[in-house]
């Protein structure tokens, strides 16, 4: 198995290698970077690339481990044995199923996406070592082991929001995707825009990452943001001499696509209002 890349998602060649080594190590490939910069769509491009099923875990701040694994509904159970449910004699009735446990007794290899890992009790990770590192875990109440017959690719992705543990770190192969230079921008711009005329392009993109630089911005605009934009001058039909007549403003035409909180937004402000005091001077 080996991923190149697909017509949909322009993959470095640095993410390429860390995506290849991580299937062939047969360890969890951890994914970090900024929001917006195609980590969770990696997981589903790999997936398609190689022809493989996708089994996707999206955590949340409430996500515990247990419930990657299964979940053991007793409750239910208690009134079902006092409706005189028959039931209730077979406990796996009630016994939930996990995305791990789903992507470990699949008949075929799977690609399982755990996405944004760092959301969740800085426990999380360390509850899933053994069970990611061995491919099986213990059911308690059926005395029975869920062990994968075909190992899973996984792929792990982080917002980079809090340290993730040592010992979990140790069992990944890491991989810190650098938000995207000029050109390779451009590459990816072609993928969602196929056609964009260069020199609206080279505006956008010049004044996009002249933003994205601005000292004191508190949120700096992803690639999905960016994209968004772009789709926005060309539904208004813009042309680069509309967004340079705007440059003298310092806000850029349909900055509410880039710029998401106010802070921004007033940094943005006195910025122009010091170009225009610097102007009439």
């Amino acid at each position: 198995m080996h991923f190149s890349g697909t017509d949909s998602y322009v993959a470095t060649a640095d993410l390429t290698v860390a995506v290849n080594a991580a299937v062939t190590l047969e360890r969890p490939l951890l994914v970090k970077g900024e929001p917006g910069t195609g980590k969770t769509e990696l997981a589903r491009q790999v997936a398609g690339a190689l022809g493989l099923p996708i089994i996707e875990w999206h955590v949340k701040s409430t996500t515990r481990a247990q419930q990657g694994l299964y979940e053991y509904d007793a409750v239910s159970r208690l009134r079902d044995s006092q409706l005189g449910d028959d039931r209730v004699n077979d406990v796996r009735n009630y016994i939930r199923k996990g995305k791990l446990w789903q992507a470990f007794e699949a008949t075929e290899k799977v690609v399982l996406l755990i996405d944004e890992i760092d959301k969740a009790d800085i426990e999380f990770p360390n509850d899933l070592l053994q069970e990611l590192d061995r491919m099986e875990f213990f059911v308690y109440e059926t005395g029975e082991t869920v062990k994968a017959a075909i190992r899973p690719i996984v792929i792990i992705t982080s917002n980079n929001e809090k340290e993730l543990p040592d010992a979990f770190l140790r069992r990944c192969f890491f991989h810190y995707i650098r938000f995207p230079e000029m050109e390779v921008m451009k590459k990816i711009v072609e993928v969602h825009h196929p056609g964009i005329k260069d020199t609206l392009l080279s505006t956008a993109l010049t004044q996009f990452y002249t933003l994205r630089e601005t000292p004191g911005l508190k949120k700096k605009p992803s690639t999905s943001e960016v994209l968004d934009w772009l789709k926005l001058l060309l539904a208004e039909d813009l042309s680069p001499e509309d967004l340079n007549s705007d440059t003298k403003d310092a806000l850029p035409r349909l900055h509410g696509a880039l710029l998401k909180n106010e802070q921004d937004v007033h940094l943005f402000e006195r910025l122009a209002f010091m170009a225009r005091s610097e102007r009439r001077r």
